[in-house]
């Protein structure tokens, strides 16, 4: 069974998306801090604990995506902050499109068409679900 959201439950479940992609950076901000200090150059035990730190903080960013992507929304991009939530316009499938430091839903875009095609959404657009 698909999972589509209405604008509505987009933004009511938005406070939860928001924390849990907050999550998301902090652990995606770690990785790239500890790849920063991984350099072959070092002393080979230096290097297996910081590899083994590395690989322990990779496994938490991935459990934290997926914490995310369980309440059935998709992450289309960590670095640029994006977040897209299926709905249907009429027939269509579509994404309702949500962008880190927004606070509702307020553009959506067809499936096959990215950021960059975001269309807003009317405040009585009922053609989406």
């Amino acid at each position: 069974m698909s999972l589509y959201f209405t604008i509505a439950t987009a933004n009511n479940i938005l406070p939860d998306v928001i924390r849990k992609y907050e999550i998301v950076l902090q652990k995606r901000n770690a990785v790239i801090e500890i790849e920063q200090h991984i350099d072959t150059n070092i002393n080979i035990e230096i290097f297996v604990k910081l590899k083994q730190k590395l690989n322990y903080a990779l496994t938490e960013l991935y459990s934290a995506i997926s914490d995310l992507e369980n309440i059935g929304v998709v992450i289309k991009s960590i670095d640029d902050g994006l977040v897209d939530f299926p709905s249907k316009h009429f027939s269509d499938d579509v994404w309702l499109c949500w962008k880190y430091g927004e606070t509702q839903i307020k553009f959506w875009h067809e499936k096959n068409i990215g950021f960059s095609g975001r269309k807003p959404i009317c405040v009585n657009d009922e053609t989406l679900v």
